[in-house]
């Protein structure tokens, strides 16, 4: 190959790595190495033997999605809010939003329901929101939104979802180029939408105390209560601080700068809700869910040492950091979570000397 052909290659390939860069972080850049994650258990020695499939994967989807027309149903003697979801073919959830209604849902007859029309997707067992929302190109945070779905975010069989009108209206014709480009994954994405959907009644499973794999398709209970108190995960220096950085790029936590290697803490008690390395801006990342809406985000680790549905202590060793994800130099991207925003560490951690 001729120098000046080599040169066109690198500048192709570096502007493919820099369009992956998602707007909004602040002092990425493309990843030096990949990282030792859960697929290198001769790395870990505490981990399983293999890692299990990503949750959100769980559950191969089929998009049976079906067109519902907007009407008025006026309610019958003997008539539930599940049987007019049923006969309308319209969620339950979504009636009782457009209509005002709060648990336990009483409807009286003669009483005139809005029915919101749209297609509408019936979740399966075992299928997971981001999976959903894969196979029909749509963003599963639209999806949270239009659904106004509420924590622990576990679907339930038969429930059916409001898709966004932006969704292609035969996601069957998309080509795999196309499904790729019309879906990204965030955090927020995995905290609402990885959770395998449970049938009616069911109860999701309690975490483990031990380091083994749980099957992807199986749903777990996030913690009921949390005391609101955290520790620093590493120490270090803090290379980039929360919040707008100018220019339109926000960072959502503190980039915390440790020699490569160094152990990374839980910073609070908590169920692992996610450990791996699917999004790439992060590479080895891990989400603790602390139960009461509250998620912390480790990023850039070069090993993980926990796996989905581990229950973990305030100080318990999750990783060791590294510089996996779109960095140049070791460090660790922490963030804290309440209701699926990101608030500034500073003020939840003690303050150090």
């Amino acid at each position: 190959m001729g120098s000046h052909l080599r040169h066109i290659v690198i500048l192709i390939l570096l502007m493919t790595v820099t369009a992956c860069i998602p707007p909004g972080h602040d002092n990425y850049a493309p990843p030096p190495v990949a990282p030792q994650l859960l697929t290198d258990p001769a790395a870990l020695g505490t981990v399983p033997e293999q890692a299990p499939a990503s949750t959100w994967q769980a559950g191969p989807v089929t998009a049976n999605a079906q067109r519902v027309e907007s009407g008025t149903y006026i309610v019958q003697p003997g008539d539930t809010l599940r049987g007019i979801a049923n006969k309308t073919g319209a969620g339950s959830q979504i009636i009782a939003l457009a209509n005002g209604l709060v648990e336990p849902y009483v409807i009286h007859p003669g009483q005139r329901l809005t029915i919101t029309g749209g297609r509408y997707h019936a979740v399966n067992a075992g299928e997971t929101g981001i999976a959903i929302a894969r196979a029909y190109g749509a963003p599963w945070r639209e999806v949270v939104a239009l659904n106004a779905l509420e924590e622990p975010y576990i679907l339930r069989v038969g429930q059916k979802l409001l898709l966004p009108a932006t969704a292609p209206t035969d996601p069957a014709n998309l080509s795999i180029e196309q499904r790729a480009a019309s879906f990204d994954l965030d955090i927020d994405d995995i905290v609402t939408g990885s959770q395998p959907a449970l049938a009616d009644g069911a109860a999701a499973s309690e975490p483990s105390d031990w380091r083994k794999a749980i099957t992807p398709n199986v749903t777990i209970a996030t913690p009921a209560s949390f005391s609101g108190r955290f520790q620093w995960p590493v120490e270090g220096n803090v290379l980039s601080s929360f919040g707008s950085k100018g220019g339109g790029k926000v960072n959502d936590g503190l980039n915390i700068g440790v020699p490569k290697g160094t152990p990374i803490r839980a910073s609070a008690e908590g169920v692992v809700a996610y450990s791996g390395d699917e999004i790439g801006v992060f590479g080895g990342l891990i989400l603790i869910n602390h139960g009461a809406g509250w998620v912390t985000a480790y990023g850039h680790a070069d090993k993980l040492n926990v796996t989905r549905g581990q229950k973990v202590k305030a100080g318990d060793v999750i990783g060791l950091a590294g510089e996996s994800g779109y960095v140049q130099e070791p460090q660790l991207h922490f963030e804290i979570r309440k209701d699926r925003k990101p608030v500034d560490p500073n003020i939840h951690l003690p303050k150090r000397g």
